[in-house]
């Protein structure tokens, strides 16, 4: 079995600004969330049987309140936020898993879910459906991967190694140096991916990087500056990693059997016809369920 975790929040920024827009009989901008849709549909067509997929409800979350400068929901086109609940409902009523998160980020709950869903003998591979940098701290081997279903490229653990120059587990280091303008950190001036990369693949974590150059065991272009900035800005450094850990508790399922899908419920049929205005949705999911 493959289970599937969809970053919706990014599914629905794709389509948002892919597709043409469409209005509906009631004067409501549906193209994003009927986008997403089919594309779930597509992903059933596929083969897949367990399926998960979070957004963010609201874009703000806990790490606000820890940098102020961390992204928030202004500037964002209303009529894509308007499309977030409209989404939720109707994946909802697909019959589909959906965490509409609101304290944590969608993100996060991928990351949580992928944790349980690694840990059942029973699944063989999780392929977590989003091109976000911070899910690559989630890869294991190719049990755990990333899947960027725009660009069909599967990332696993060495796909992270060679992207990043870090394994998995120092993606939130990484990150905390390097910064994350999607996410609103800027990480420590000075350094960049490379020069992150190759001090990490020596110390994997921020904390075990010697103060001192001298003590440094690889060779950086600018070392003494780089380690003058991380000495006086170490505290903000373990921030930003913060920021960047993605939390796996609590988890947001119990078991994979929640994810199955059983089908649509009863009122997938008006949504699709009255709101997404497709009812080739409809056509295409009563397909799915007669196979």
């Amino acid at each position: 079995m493959r289970v599937f975790l969809v970053d919706g929040t990014y599914e629905l920024f794709r389509h948002f600004f892919g597709a043409p827009s469409h209005v509906n009989s009631s004067g409501t901008e549906v193209a994003a969330a009927r986008g997403v849709v089919s594309s779930m549909v597509g992903l059933m067509e596929e083969g897949a049987t367990h399926v998960g997929v979070a957004t963010d409800h609201v874009i703000e979350s806990f790490r606000n309140g820890m940098w102020p400068g961390y992204k928030t929901s202004a500037g964002v086109d209303p009529t894509l936020l308007a499309q977030f609940g409209l989404l939720e409902e109707a994946l909802d009523a697909l019959g589909l898993t959906v965490w509409p998160m609101v304290e944590l980020e969608a993100d996060d709950a991928m990351a949580s879910a992928a944790a349980v869903a690694a840990a059942d003998p029973s699944v063989d591979q999780v392929a977590i459906c989003t091109p976000d940098k911070d899910l690559g701290q989630c890869v294991v081997g190719v049990r755990v991967v990333q899947v960027d279903r725009r660009k069909r490229v599967v990332i696993d653990e060495d796909g992270v190694r060679a992207k990043f120059g870090v394994g998995p587990e120092s993606i939130p280091d990484w990150l905390a140096l390097v910064g994350d303008s999607a996410d609103g950190f800027p990480g420590l001036a000075g350094w960049g991916a490379k020069t992150s990369a190759a001090v990490l693949a020596r110390y994997r974590h921020l904390e075990d990087i010697p103060d001192a150059p001298g003590q440094w065991d690889v060779a950086v272009r600018g070392a003494p500056t780089l380690a003058r900035t991380l000495s006086s800005s170490r505290d903000l450094a373990l921030l930003f990693r913060d920021l960047a850990t993605l939390r796996r508790e609590p988890p947001v399922i119990s078991t994979v059997s929640e994810l199955r899908w059983s089908g649509p419920r009863a009122g997938f049929t008006a949504l699709c016809t009255k709101v997404l205005d497709s009812p080739g949705l409809v056509r295409r999911v009563e397909a799915l369920v007669s196979r």
